[in-house]
């Protein structure tokens, strides 16, 4: 067993903030200045997609609060309408956040477009973006198979609908709300669970709750005045961090800046019911929301995790991974269920787990919406190579077992992680004492 210690300051930044710093930056009236930009793939693939349609974007390195450098991003627009047709396929590479929240913008545009991604997101479920779209009067093709390429004949002729989410999903929320702008009237989005809700508090849309359902009402056509981001750490990075100070006994680890927007930060409740030994110091609220430092220290004592409440489900849905490695190598067992949705994420994250687990020796069992592990019947002495499945999700969660644990693992693909978190491996190196 490793032991870590020390004061984290360089977390990555949060990836779905940044994400919409973005975007909403380029539907507003002029210069918007987004401080703490991410540096990871799938954010420089959302700035990639604003440029290419248009949107002047500068990107620079500043000194940040505490002494290392942050990336300062500036979007000028004039609002709604700046965005031009591009001259060819949009490429998304690996960020589903991109592909579907644009196609909500790119849904308000007089022109076609026609947006495309890696080998991994051109398999992703995209029928739940054109559906909405669709009553909206946009025009949206994709696949036989429902999956990207995704070809939008985009009008400045959007109406106003009434929207009930089938599942609960940001990213189809935030596509509606963007789409919504630029409609005539006032869309009304119907949330039967609540999901990360970034996009709201952004836009500052108002909602409420009807019969049990939160809604969240998005009037059409009115002007963003442009105004100042500041992206706060993010929150499913720290994920990692935690976990690698749990699984490392006598470690005692600070996290600085986090977000920790109840939608966000669940997985904390979880693994405090659990009897993990964490705190949160210095709750302030920045840009409207909730962040915190976090300090974890390792402990020996922890009950395993079971998870299968469906609003917990849905606001811990990126670090369901990590929560599985950690809760499997601490007591050997792990309980999830009502989670079908981590089949459609980079990769089926249910079948990873399952397969990567059982190679390490772990008895598991899955279902269509979860897995158990009820034991490990062996401790492999020569290296396992775990599959990383182009996930980057799953990549560190193993990562961070290895690191922790002295388990012999390899991934085959390292890399991967870059996609949120450029400088994990460094980052855990730092803190190994």
């Amino acid at each position: 067993m490793s032991v870590f210690k020390g004061e984290v300051t360089s977390l990555p930044p949060d990836k779905s903030i940044s994400h919409r710093a973005a975007l909403i930056a380029a539907l507003s009236e002029g210069e918007t200045e987004i401080m703490n930009f991410s540096a990871g793939f799938d954010n420089q693939s959302t700035l990639g997609v604003l440029a290419a349609c248009g949107i002047p974007v500068r990107q620079e390195e500043v000194p940040g609060p505490w002494g290392a450098p942050v990336r300062r991003v500036v979007v000028s627009s004039r609002g709604l309408w700046s965005f031009t047709p591009p001259e060819g396929a949009l490429q998304c590479n690996n960020s589903g956040s991109t592909m579907r929240m644009f196609s909500g913008i790119l849904a308000g545009q007089p022109f076609q477009s026609k947006l495309v991604g890696d080998a991994s997101l051109m398999k992703r479920p995209m029928r739940r973006i054109a559906d909405p779209l669709r009553q909206m009067g946009a025009g949206v093709s994709l696949s036989p198979s429902g999956t990207a390429p995704v070809v939008i004949d985009g009008t400045r002729e959007l109406k106003a609908i009434e929207y009930r989410l089938p599942v609960p999903s940001a990213q189809v929320k935030s596509l509606v709300a963007f789409a919504a702008l630029h409609a005539e009237g006032e869309t009304r989005i119907y949330e039967p669970l609540l999901s990360r809700d970034h996009t709201e508090l952004m836009l500052g849309l108002e909602s409420g709750v009807e019969n049990g359902e939160r809604v969240i009402v998005i009037p059409g056509r009115r002007p963003i005045a442009a105004r100042p981001f500041q992206i706060p750490a993010d929150p499913s990075a720290a994920c990692f961090i935690v976990s690698l100070g749990l699984l490392g006994r006598g470690s005692e680890i600070m996290i600085r800046d986090v977000c920790l927007n109840p939608t966000r930060a669940a997985f904390i409740d979880i693994l405090v019911r659990a009897g993990a030994a964490i705190t949160i110091e210095n709750r302030r609220t920045v840009g409207g929301e909730p962040i915190g430092d976090i300090l974890v220290c390792g402990s020996a004592v922890m009950e395993p995790l079971s998870i299968s409440d469906p609003q917990e489900v849905a606001w811990v849905i990126d670090e369901l991974p990590m929560l599985g490695v950690l809760s499997a190598f601490m007591t050997e067992r792990f309980e999830l269920s009502g989670a079908a949705e981590l089949r459609t994420k980079e990769s089926d994250r249910i079948e990873a787990l399952a397969v990567n687990l059982e190679r390490l020796g772990f008895l598991c069992r899955q279902e269509p919406d979860g897995l158990s592990v009820t034991g490990r019947r062996l401790r492999p002495a020569e290296p396992v190579v775990v599959e990383c499945f182009d996930d980057h999700r799953i990549a560190m969660s193993f990562a961070v077992a290895a690191r922790a644990c002295g388990e012999p693992i390899e991934l085959s693909d390292s890399h991967v992680a870059g996609v949120s978190f450029p400088n994990f491996f460094e980052l855990l190196e730092s803190l190994e004492v």
